[in-house]
C-alpha cells in the first residue's frame, strides 16, 4: 500500500516538473504560436484564430485535455461532427488548439487552428496542464514573411534569460519573445543553406580534379 502511494507521489512530482518548464504563447496579431521550454523558444508555427464575429479569447489558460482524434459535439450546429485532430482543449466552453486549414488571416469559429506538421508536433510536446498565454488581436491578413524582419538584440536575450519562467518572460516582453522564436526557427534554415553550399564546393573541387587528370 505504502509502496503504491510512494510511486504515485513520484509520478505526480515528475509530471509537475515537466509541465513547469513548458508554456505556449499564441500571438493573434501575428497569427503565430510558439512553444517555450525553460524560457527558450523551441519551435513555432502558423495558426488561424477566430474571426471578428467569433474571436478567440485572450488571457492565461492551461491545456485541459488532449485528444488525437477529437470530434466536436457542438460544431457545426446543432449536433456537431466536425473533426478536430490533435486537439488541445483550452477552455471548458469549446475553444481548443487543433489541426485545421490555416490561411494568413483569422478564419475559425474561435478555435486556434494549427498547420499540418506543427499540430502534430505541438500535440506530442504539450502536456495536460501546460500553460497557454493568448495575446494580441486577430484583425486581418498577416504577412508570413514579416517574421524575417524581426531582429534579436542582446538586450532581448538578457531580458528573457533573466526571468524565472517562460510565462514571466512572455509577459515581460512578448515582442522580444517573438523575435527569439524567429531567430531559433531561422537557425535551421541558415544551417541547411551552409550544408548545400559546402556540397556544391566539394563537387566543384572534384570536377576540377578530374579535368586536370585528363
Amino acid at each position: 500500500m505504502f509502496k503504491r502511494i510512494y510511486l504515485l507521489l513520484i509520478l505526480s512530482f515528475t509530471v509537475t516538473i515537466a509541465q513547469a518548464n513548458k508554456s505556449i504563447l499564441v500571438d493573434l496579431s501575428q497569427q503565430r504560436a510558439t512553444a517555450y521550454e525553460n524560457g527558450r523558444a523551441v519551435f513555432s508555427g502558423n495558426i488561424s484564430s477566430g474571426t471578428a464575429s467569433r474571436p478567440t479569447p485572450t488571457g492565461s489558460f492551461r491545456v485541459l485535455e488532449k485528444d488525437i482524434d477529437h470530434v466536436s459535439t457542438s460544431w457545426p450546429k446543432p449536433n456537431g461532427g466536425a473533426k478536430m485532430h490533435y486537439m488541445l482543449r483550452v477552455t471548458k466552453y469549446g475553444i481548443a488548439m487543433h489541426l485545421g486549414r490555416v490561411p494568413n488571416y483569422p478564419a475559425s469559429h474561435g478555435c486556434i487552428r494549427m498547420q499540418n506538421g506543427f499540430a502534430q508536433k505541438m500535440y506530442r510536446w504539450a502536456n495536460v496542464g501546460t500553460p497557454i498565454r493568448i495575446v494580441g488581436h486577430g484583425r486581418g491578413r498577416v504577412s508570413r514573411s514579416a517574421f524575417s524582419n524581426f531582429r534579436v538584440t542582446k538586450s532581448d536575450i538578457r531580458r528573457l534569460r533573466g526571468k524565472s519562467s517562460a510565462l514571466d518572460a512572455i509577459s515581460a516582453s512578448p515582442h522580444a519573445a517573438r523575435r527569439v522564436a524567429v531567430r531559433d526557427s531561422m537557425r535551421g534554415h541558415h544551417t541547411k543553406k551552409r550544408r548545400v553550399h559546402r556540397r556544391s564546393k566539394k563537387k566543384e573541387k572534384k570536377l576540377t580534379l578530374l579535368q586536370s587528370l585528363r
